[in-house]
């Protein structure tokens, strides 16, 4: 598979205005790939077409509240550890520890 069509990096939005600070990174590290960086609201979509994107890795952004307050965060974490790299930030770090 070419770079150009590589799976992309899931980044899930926790409604945090930092998410596009942490995309724009992201894109910046992965330049040349085509749809490099999905950015999903945690509201937004349920596991079976999280799973069809075959993300190579996902971020976990901040977001205001607590682990309980991170929609399909938790889930994701639990389908995909151990299987993926999986990065949270403030919040997202926290989910991790929680889940």
């Amino acid at each position: 598979m070419s770079d150009a069509l590589a799976p992309p990096i899931v980044l899930i939005d926790n409604f945090d205005s930092f998410t596009y600070n942490l995309y724009q990174l992201l894109c910046m590290r992965v330049s040349g790939r085509q749809n490099p960086v999905a950015v999903i609201r945690n509201d937004q979509t349920d596991l079976k077409n999280l799973v069809k994107l075959k993300p190579v890795s996902i971020v976990i952004s901040p977001g205001p509240g607590g682990p309980k307050d991170t929609g399909i965060s938790r889930t994701v974490i639990e389908h995909f550890c151990g299987k993926i790299p999986i990065l949270g930030v403030c919040l997202g770090h926290q989910l991790i520890a929680d889940v």
